[in-house]
């Protein structure tokens, strides 16, 4: 029996799947790919086969054509092995969805094979030094030149930044504020494009950000997504289900330190008794349990709106990705609570995903800002 509140079998299925692959490829590396900083490349390969680098592209481009719900399930269940790893799968989508989204069937052509098969990887490119939140105050410019666009600028903070093949780009192509921003798909090896040094970073180790950089980069017009003047419009609806995704990597986390800290609490004796038997433990298990309860069925919800395309999704996604969010920050903090000073050792994972769920309330747009989404939306009424 299902009802709206159960999953169906397919995405039971889908679930499944990606439980399976995380265990058997990336539980058991996560902590040497966080110490060695190493991007696994390799694993992005694999699970390019399993159709999760193309999770909502349509099926006619190549993709398995699932909803964001689908995704999330996806991200969550990657997220309980490693989520920078989960992370990056999410980027790499909303990038591969854009173009299969809103650019032309012979763009789509060009590009779409290698990206929903994951032999080529993608960056997506909206942030600058100078704006972050105020995304639309992008500087990075693109003056037309015959057929190309020659692109000047800095983009910060890029995922991928170096090591991947594609990077989506909001570039400045007029003055005329967010309707000056248009979206360019360049690709690694265009004179004039380079990387910065890999940033120094608490978290997200597995995954590689730095600078990109353009100096009169010549990119053709042909790789343009939609028309000239379209890209932040884009890049808003790109935001959607990035949120979402970013959630779900924080419930997929917070999910894996919750089980951790059950099993630890009922292993460690103290006093005489295993510290799962004091109350006190087990109010702090069941306030972690229902806070990851409550934001896992706010973020299903609105993946569903999301899909549906319903009117309140954007409200509904910010709201998710703060709750799931935040509460995923400060249920992995209780679990490193819960294991005392063992838990500040890296021989158990709980501080990894301490550092590497504390960036995603700043990511896909600051949880700040998702307070400024959801409370003008509701004074809009």
């Amino acid at each position: 029996m299902t009802d709206q509140f159960s999953l169906t079998e397919d995405q039971l299925a889908i679930q499944d799947m990606a439980r399976k692959f995380t265990a058997d490829r990336i539980t058991p590396f996560a902590a040497e790919w966080d110490e060695q900083s190493h991007y696994p490349v390799d694993v992005w390969k694999a699970a390019g086969e399993l159709g999760f680098g193309a999770i909502y592209v349509s099926e006619e481009n190549g993709g398995i054509g699932l909803g964001r719900l689908e995704a999330a399930l996806i991200m969550e269940a990657m997220a309980y092995g490693c989520a920078a790893t989960s992370s990056y799968i999410s980027i790499h989508n909303m990038a591969t969805w854009m173009i299969d989204t809103f650019g032309s069937p012979e763009l789509k052509a060009r590009f779409l094979p290698e990206l929903v098969s994951m032999e080529k990887i993608a960056s997506y490119c909206l942030t600058e030094p100078g704006s972050g939140s105020d995304a639309a105050a992008l500087k990075t410019s693109a003056k037309l030149d015959g057929d190309h666009y020659v692109l000047n600028g800095t983009k910060q903070f890029i995922s991928g930044a170096g090591y991947n093949d594609i990077y989506v780009c909001m570039v400045r192509t007029s003055d005329n504020g967010a309707k000056g921003i248009s979206c360019l798909v360049v690709e690694k090896d265009t004179p004039g494009l380079s990387f910065g040094a890999p940033e120094k970073k608490l978290g997200w180790n597995s995954s590689p950000t730095a600078q990109v950089v353009f100096e009169d980069c010549r990119v053709p017009v042909a790789n343009r997504v939609g028309g000239e003047g379209e890209g932040f419009r884009f890049a808003m609806a790109g935001l959607d289900g990035g949120r979402l995704n970013i959630g779900a990597c924080s419930l997929g986390g917070a999910q894996r330190c919750l089980d951790e800290a059950v099993k630890y609490t009922k292993e460690r004796q103290q006093f005489g008794q295993p510290v799962a038997d004091f109350q006190n433990t087990q109010f702090m298990l069941a306030d972690m349990a229902t806070d990851l309860e409550a934001a896992r069925a706010l973020l299903y919800m609105a993946a569903a709106k999301v899909t549906a395309g319903a009117p309140d999704k954007s409200r509904f996604s910010a709201m998710a990705k703060r709750l799931a969010t935040d509460s995923g920050s400060k249920i992995v903090n209780d679990a490193l609570q819960l294991f005392g000073g063992y838990g500040y050792l890296k021989d158990y994972p709980i501080e990894r995903f301490w550092r590497d769920l504390r960036v995603h309330s700043i990511l896909e747009g600051t949880n700040q800002v998702m307070r400024m989404i959801v409370g003008r939306d509701l004074l809009r009424q």
